[in-house]
């Protein structure tokens, strides 16, 4: 009988459960978006600072990542996960507590650590429960996690600060970290991390960045998530002060953005495990397009809406590619693979909204912020294109191999 093909491959309950606790997560992660100038004013701050606290929990991804994957290559993966999520939770109260600017920043941070070795190890779980041809289909389910938190999550967080404080949305998240725990405890199998022969090396997990396909992936992966989050993180005051819109409309078009990805990362699930390199050039260079159309008729309210829901849909068509990219180049470390991509995304969710900063700081107003995300998913094409080629080239060599030396032609 042949296999059941990668769309028939049913998904394990742990699959979807790894991506119901990324809800909680990824509202954490983005929820700010909506809650910039509430926390501005609250905390005394611009909003250019306030914005540098989407970077602090990006950059405690881009460091924790690596870090705690590897401090818990040969810990049960089940008890790694829920010891991440309890302290993910507590940094949640933190943030809500937070007295000051500073406090808040430092439960950033914090927070951020503990989702990362979450991502990094959940990853990992989700990819090694499935066939290898169904991979993007797994990493589609977790990052359906971040477009459920952005249909629902961060619209939910900016209403709760429009209406009962910017504290409550942090409140309101680690309660859903608590409900992710359990999930965890629950339904995700528990297993014992091989021994012996079979034991998991750091050593040779880090062999996997000699390759250059991973670099490359792993710079593709930071410019797309700049290019998408330098503007993203900026989308409630562009929409506001550039087109007009009421503050009450932000929490809509948020939810409407996360409706865009939503129907994105299905599209990037169904087609990416058959067309990986077209699934990333068609979802990337969208991304690009739409950020310039968007800066050309940000002043209009209604294209920026749409603009919105357009950047939904191709920046989350591209993510499970990207995953499943990196998970196919640096297959001999699945562990730090999902940690590269996790500090990859992040590290461009640094940037990005560190870059956006600069830009609304000298002056330049938020439609220049969308050039810049133009420009930045430009640059990420460009990498992808060399990464094709790359692996073109590589499977061509690897061909050619497998014949006879008798049979090969003549090269040049």
């Amino acid at each position: 009988m042949p296999n059941a093909s990668p769309s028939r491959t049913p998904m394990p309950v742990a699959v979807h459960v790894l991506g119901l606790s990324v809800f909680a997560l990824g509202t954490s992660e983005f929820m700010l978006s909506g809650l910039l100038q509430p926390i501005a004013r609250d905390m005394d701050v611009s909003i250019p600072q306030a914005g540098l606290l989407v970077s602090a929990f990006a950059i405690g991804m881009v460091v924790g990542a690596p870090l705690l994957a590897a401090a818990t290559l040969r810990l049960p993966r089940r008890t790694t996960l829920v010891a991440l999520l309890a302290v993910f939770g507590l940094g949640q109260v933190a943030g809500a507590l937070a007295p000051t600017y500073g406090v808040l920043f430092a439960s950033r941070v914090v927070s951020a650590l503990a989702c990362a070795g979450f991502w990094a190890v959940g990853a990992a779980v989700a990819v090694s429960l499935v066939p290898v041809d169904a991979r993007a289909r797994a990493m589609a389910i977790m990052v359906g996690g971040l477009s459920i938190a952005n249909i629902a999550g961060v619209p939910a967080g900016a209403l709760l600060g429009q209406h009962a404080g910017w504290r409550a949305a942090f409140w309101a998240v680690a309660a859903l970290s608590a409900v992710g725990l359990v999930g965890v405890l629950a339904l995700v199998p528990a297993t014992q991390p091989p021994t012996g022969a079979d034991a998991p090396r750091l050593r040779t997990e880090l062999a996997i960045y000699r390759d250059r396909q991973v670099w490359l992936a792993l710079i593709t992966t930071a410019l797309n998530a700049a290019a998408v989050f330098c503007l993203f993180s900026y989308l409630a005051p562009l929409l506001t002060e550039t087109a007009g819109l009421p503050e009450s409309w932000v929490p809509t078009v948020l939810a409407l953005f996360g409706v865009g990805a939503l129907i994105g990362t299905t599209i990037g699930g169904r087609v990416a495990d058959a067309h990986l390199f077209g699934t990333m050039y068609g979802g990337i260079g969208a991304a690009a397009v739409v950020m310039a159309v968007l800066a050309l008729t940000a002043h209009t309210a209604a294209a920026a809406i749409g603009m919105a829901v357009l950047l939904g849909v191709a920046a989350f068509t591209t993510a499970p590619a990207l995953n499943a990219r990196m998970f196919n180049v640096a297959n001999a470390a699945p562990t730090l693979a999902g940690a590269t991509t996790t500090s990859a995304f992040n590290l461009g969710n640094t940037i990005g909204p560190w870059l956006g900063g600069l830009v609304i700081g000298a002056g330049w107003g938020y439609p220049a912020v969308a050039w810049l995300g133009a420009g930045l998913a430009a640059l990420a094409l460009l990498t992808t294109v060399v990464a094709g080629r790359v692996h073109g080239s590589a499977s061509r060599v690897v061909a050619r191999s497998a014949v006879p030396q008798h049979e090969r032609e003549p090269v040049g």
